[in-house]
């Protein structure tokens, strides 16, 4: 992986404007196990064969960032998995959780785990301590990013998102639910913070919580906002991207408040519209169409739209990628002309 492909990156995520304007792509196991026609069970289970996967992947494309990268996870389970749900395992997709059948007024009393011994979550440190630390990421890589997903995401993945809204916002069964979040908020920073103390060089933290884009603006104020402050004063110092590509714009005049340098949004909303929102401090990472262009659309569709993405916000604090994610199945010719539009 090129590290002027990383210094680019770092000066976007900042806000400025590099010599080139970086090209990041969000992947995750679906996609990676996709690309190498892997069962993914296998690739979940075979640690040489994930590790091969994404050293295939990086030297492939070595202008290009993959965010998380390196990504030791296991779909949507990974957190959930630690508060008693049970996970269901499938060959060709990510894995996926049941909702508990708890009763509202129980959600306070969830238990606050312990990353390093509850759920998927001790699985996903000792990984990342082996590879950073016994050897098995081979010179001169580095995982640079961690990653966890929200506590309203969480929420929706432990409850169901109809009856978890519906608590948050109606009476007292509101109360539980605000409760249940403050729990889902620690669990997600201490989960963050047990990462990095596994990585040797550690530049920054994703947080993914789509689920916010479903609260109201009052709502979001009341109780979204401080809970996201929370999560992101946590990391200061790093660069913090939180990934939220649900119809989220009504949402923008309060992001900056916040605390992340980067938003990784969908590809529904215009980059020059997300701009004039959000202003320039928040650096967008975005926003080709991931599955009309990126992946069904031909090399030169994804170059001109990427071009146009480009002059949208002339190419400062823009890092270039899919909006919202990358899908499986998308080729590598399209990754290829993602690149080739920052070309002059």
């Amino acid at each position: 992986m090129s590290e002027h492909a990383w210094e680019n990156f770092l000066i976007a995520a900042q806000g400025g404007q590099p010599d080139r304007v970086p090209v990041a792509l969000g992947v995750d196991g679906g996609f990676i196990a996709g690309a190498f026609g892997m069962n993914t069970l296998d690739f979940f289970m075979y640690p040489d064969r994930w590790l091969n996967a994404y050293l295939t992947l990086s030297a492939r494309f070595p202008e290009v960032i993959f965010l998380p990268g390196f990504w030791v996870e296991y779909g949507m389970a990974t957190e959930p998995s630690a508060f008693g749900t049970s996970v269901l395992w499938r060959q060709d997709q990510a894995p996926a959780i049941r909702h508990l059948t708890l009763p509202v007024y129980a959600w306070r009393q969830l238990p606050r785990p312990d990353p390093y011994s509850d759920g998927l979550m001790a699985l996903v440190l000792r990984r990342y301590w082996n590879l950073e630390h016994e050897g098995e990421l081979p010179e001169p890589y580095r995982i640079r990013f961690v990653a966890a997903r929200g506590p309203f995401t969480i929420a929706t993945h432990l409850f169901g998102a109809t009856n978890f809204l519906g608590a948050l916002a109606g009476g007292d069964e509101g109360g539980a639910a605000f409760d249940a979040l403050e729990i889902l908020a620690d669990t997600t920073i201490r989960f963050l913070q047990a990462q990095l103390g596994c990585l040797r060089e550690p530049w920054g933290v994703m947080v993914f919580d789509d689920a916010v884009g479903m609260l109201s603006p009052a709502l979001f104020q009341a109780v979204g906002k401080p809970i996201l402050q929370r999560i992101f004063a946590a990391f200061e110092g790093l660069i913090r991207i939180y990934h939220n590509d649900s119809p989220c714009q009504h949402l923008f005049p309060y992001f900056g408040d916040l605390g992340f340098e980067v938003l990784h949004f969908s590809h529904r909303i215009p980059l020059a519209e997300a701009r004039a929102a959000l202003g320039p401090t928040i650096a967008l990472m975005g926003n080709v169409p991931p599955i009309e262009v990126m992946m069904n659309g031909s090399p030169e569709q994804v170059e001109a739209v990427a071009r146009d993405c480009i002059a949208q916000v002339g190419g400062t604090g823009l890092i270039l990628a899919p909006g919202g994610g990358t899908n499986a199945g998308t080729p590598a010719e399209n990754i290829d002309a993602l690149v080739l539009a920052t070309l002059d």
